[in-house]
């Protein structure tokens, strides 16, 4: 009788210390958004104190580098490692991806030092480029549910395209409406996505927590809240009608995240700082109807939306995802926890120096841009060799 060979089935294993940079999409733009986040946000501090000139208005250059700059890197890398899980079908990896990173870094340079229609050209590239191979994996998977968010990038592209003609003045048009749309759009995409994760990570994370959720609040949750920021960003500023509409829509939001069960998750930094961050959207929605109201400046809620729930959804997901897929413990330690609590503040102080203390409004920008970047910092220390570096479990990814 012929013996059967019994070998243990082998596993091919990446040794830790490999430069795994290019091996998923999370890696290189969450590396390249922190850093642009610790260094950009000090800039525009002192460019706002009139020590230093950007090539364009500095408050253009400021919302346009942290929407589609630190933002838009994120929201890439953050897609493609999902459209990865959500399809089974490869998303950019190695060159590809490195030349993706190069894209983005040649529009932040642009951006940073240059002016004129070359500018334009170099920074719309990206987001193009991105649409289009996120959409291309979707579309051969047919993962219909995911095509809003895959086609997200695209409606990105064309809000900054609107913004570069403003700037150029080849349209007559304010730069700061295709921001202000663009922010829009991503506050959307985090209600979209954060009601999907969110209460999904509470109830796994939390054995035995209690959460309400309904199906049509959710929707109305959402669609309120994205006619309330289409209205806003195209100049319904003024007026009880637009108002009245952010104030629902921030109510909604107030009682979808209420049934997540927040309290709950106190003493679970990695799920408070979720929470916390997306209550900022109520807050941001009840801020921009009190200006619409004309009691508040505007900038009281973009900001809330943009350090607060924005910031904070964005510090949160790098954590949480970059742990689970360099194949780490979902734990959020003393430095992930610093880096929470210090975004939040930023938050806190720059929007409560709009809204209560205008006359402290400048030493309300140098304390906020300190905290963000002090966050961003620890992020970087904390996470660069995470990214750097081969999954701890030795997986590919």
């Amino acid at each position: 009788m012929a013996l059967i060979p019994l070998e243990e089935p082998t596993t091919k294993r990446i040794p830790p210390d490999t430069f795994s940079l290019w091996a998923l999409g999370f890696r290189p733009f969450y590396l390249l958004a922190a850093l642009l986040a610790a260094v950009a946000v000090p800039v525009w501090a002192i460019a706002y104190s009139g020590a230093i000139q950007t090539p364009i208005p500095g408050m253009w250059w400021h919302a346009h580098e942290m929407i589609f700059g630190f933002a838009v890197a994120v929201i890439i890398g953050f897609l493609l490692t999902a459209g990865r899980n959500w399809t089974g079908l490869d998303t950019p990896t190695g060159g590809t991806l490195a030349g993706l990173a190069a894209l983005w870094l040649a529009g932040r340079l642009a951006m940073a030092f240059g002016s004129g229609a070359w500018v334009a050209v170099v920074d719309f590239a990206f987001l193009p480029v991105a649409a289009a191979m996120l959409l291309r994996v979707l579309i051969r998977a047919k993962s219909k549910r995911n095509y809003f968010i895959g086609a997200l990038p695209a409606a990105l592209s064309v809000a900054n395209l609107f913004f570069h003609l403003a700037v150029l003045q080849a349209i007559d048009a304010d730069p700061l409406t295709a921001l202000h749309f663009a922010l829009g759009l991503i506050v959307v995409l985090e209600t979209v996505i954060a009601g999907r994760v969110v209460p999904m990570f509470t109830f796994n994370g939390l054995r035995g927590v209690k959460q309400w959720r309904n199906v049509r609040l959710d929707w109305a949750a959402v669609i309120a809240g994205g006619i309330a920021l289409l209205l806003w960003a195209a100049g319904a500023g003024a007026g009880a009608w637009a108002g009245a509409i952010s104030l629902l829509a921030a109510v909604l939001h107030a009682v979808r995240v209420g049934g997540w069960n927040p309290w709950a998750t106190r003493g679970t930094p990695l799920l408070w700082i979720l929470h916390l961050s997306y209550l900022w959207i109520p807050v941001g929605l009840a801020l921009l109807a009190l200006a619409q109201f004309g009691l508040l400046p505007r900038s009281a809620g973009i900001h809330a939306l943009a350090i607060g729930a924005t910031g904070g959804l964005i510090m949160g997901m790098i954590t949480r995802t970059a742990l689970g897929h360099t194949g780490r413990m979902l734990v959020a330690g003393p430095i992930e926890t610093a880096a929470y609590v210090l975004v939040q503040l930023a938050a806190v102080i720059r929007v409560l120096t709009i809204a209560a203390i205008p006359a402290a409004a400048v030493g309300g920008i140098h304390a906020a841009a300190t905290l963000w970047s002090l966050g961003f910092l620890l992020y970087l220390w904390r996470y660069g060799p995470f990214l750097l570096r081969a999954r701890a479990d030795g997986k590919e990814g």
